[in-house]
């Protein structure tokens, strides 16, 4: 939907100039649908968010997506549905008071209301629920802007009644469309300047901004003021300014949300995988975003009986040493102790026998209840137990020729399940053998 950049794109909020001092990365704020770069599968022509807009049916939407990839932009965008008006709120400083107060003014108008919520994962259930009616009477719109998973952090009665619309981070091509625009925009961006980036440069933005439009914006202007302060503008942009301009690099983790289970998962299945590069990548990760190293000993320990086992028994000995060093000499010296462990469990024999053993056995459990323990392993502590027949038969394995007893010591009800299952590699192959011969050799109940 085209329109003339002079117009105001919102005509229910008050119309304003242009403001020159405004940071860039605000000036370049997409006027209309055909502005947004990175996200044409959400609001290209024939979608079906143009759709409902230009038919000015809105559902309430809850979007999620990273920073910078145009959450709070494409909210006020869809106030430019015919007879839509919208009421912005911040999580941060809106409670229940403000919530209502947005509701009665929506109640006063006849224009359809987008009640909007930047950061709406900041709002507590008690603030949640006071939307819930409203929203399902039609009275408002719910638009919720979070970086958050909205399953985490959206009530489920909510959530039910909200479309939940994804924007990815943008990619290294509309990032730099991005900053082409910027480059040669005479009005809002920097085209005044007749500023030129090379591909060098234009690179090191895309990699420092990392998905957002924003970070990449603010980074061009950061590296544009610096650099026509010490030179004309005629001279190519260098990397090294752009490096300067950029500072640390932040990385996106977050200690308790999504995030932070997309990187321990990725840290796991590569462990799994056997890609000791990939495992260390994501180890490096987390610490570098300073994850909790007594975390990542933990979840090296459960892998080492879940998925590494009886394959390499000297897995959990390493792992636990590692937890050790760890609550010893905290960091930066125990990141070594944690290279280390991961190296060695990504590059071990894996068997999650034990751990699935474990599982079978459970369902059995589930299943048959208490099921009676065989008379001869019961303790015979009184003489009125031994005469009832408790301890009756057992034989005691040290005594025996090869100290093996062949009795059968499950319940009589389910005395031929088998839960162990190792698997013939590693040194689980040899009790594989082992135990395939046990089995053999183990007499049936004669009870």
């Amino acid at each position: 939907m085209p329109r003339d950049n002079t117009m105001d794109l919102f005509p229910n909020r008050p119309r304003r100039s242009l403001d020159p001092h405004a940071p860039l990365a605000d000036r370049m704020r997409p006027r209309d649908f055909d502005d947004m770069i990175g996200q044409e599968a959400l609001v290209g022509e024939g979608t079906a968010l143009r759709a409902m807009v230009e038919a000015g049916e809105i559902p309430s939407i809850i979007l999620w997506g990273p920073p910078g990839s145009g959450k709070t932009t494409l909210a006020w965008l869809l106030a430019d549905a015919p007879n839509t008006r919208i009421e912005p709120l911040s999580a941060v400083v809106a409670g229940v008071k403000e919530i209502r107060e947005a509701v009665e003014t929506a109640r006063r108008t006849n224009l359809r209301t987008l009640l909007f919520i930047d950061e709406i994962h900041r709002l507590n259930r008690a603030q949640q629920d006071v939307l819930l009616p409203h929203v399902e009477a039609g009275t408002v719109a719910l638009i919720g802007a979070t970086t958050e998973n909205p399953s985490f952090t959206v009530n489920a009665p909510l959530l039910s009644r909200s479309r939940v619309l994804t924007l990815q981070p943008l990619n290294a091509e509309a990032l730099g469309r991005v900053i082409e625009r910027a480059l040669g925009d005479t009005v809002r961006g920097l085209g005044e300047h007749a500023l030129v980036v090379e591909d060098d440069s234009r690179n090191a933005m895309v990699e420092f901004a990392d998905g957002d439009a924003r970070k990449a914006l603010g980074l061009l202007e950061a590296a544009a003021a610096i650099h026509l302060r010490g030179t004309t503008p005629a001279a190519p942009l260098p990397p090294e300014t752009v490096r300067e301009a950029s500072g640390s690099k932040l990385l996106i983790y977050d200690r308790d949300r999504e995030e932070h289970y997309n990187v321990v998962s990725a840290l796991i299945k590569s462990l799994r995988a056997s890609d000791p590069d990939a495992a260390l990548y994501y180890l490096a990760r987390m610490l570098a975003s300073g994850e909790e190293p007594l975390f990542l000993a933990r979840r090296l320990l459960i892998f080492a009986s879940e998925d590494v086992g009886n394959a390499d028994p000297w897995a959990l000995s390493l792992a636990t040493a590692a937890h050790q060093a760890v609550e010893r000499l905290g960091m930066p010296e125990c990141r070594i102790a944690l290279a280390q462990t991961t190296t060695y469990l990504a590059c071990a024999i894996k068997s999650n026998a034990a751990y699935a053993a474990l599982g079978r056995a459970q369902e059995t459990v589930e299943r048959t209840g208490s099921l009676p323990v065989p008379m001869h392993l019961r303790n015979a502590s009184t003489q009125l137990m031994k005469d009832l027949g408790y301890g009756a038969g057992y034989v005691y394995p040290h005594d025996a020729e090869d100290e093996f007893a062949a009795a059968s010591n499950l319940p009589e009800a389910i005395e031929n399940e088998r839960f162990y299952a190792p698997k013939e590699k590693g040194a689980e192959a040899a009790i594989a053998a082992r135990l395939a011969e046990w089995r053999k050799r183990r007499r049936p109940s004669s009870r």
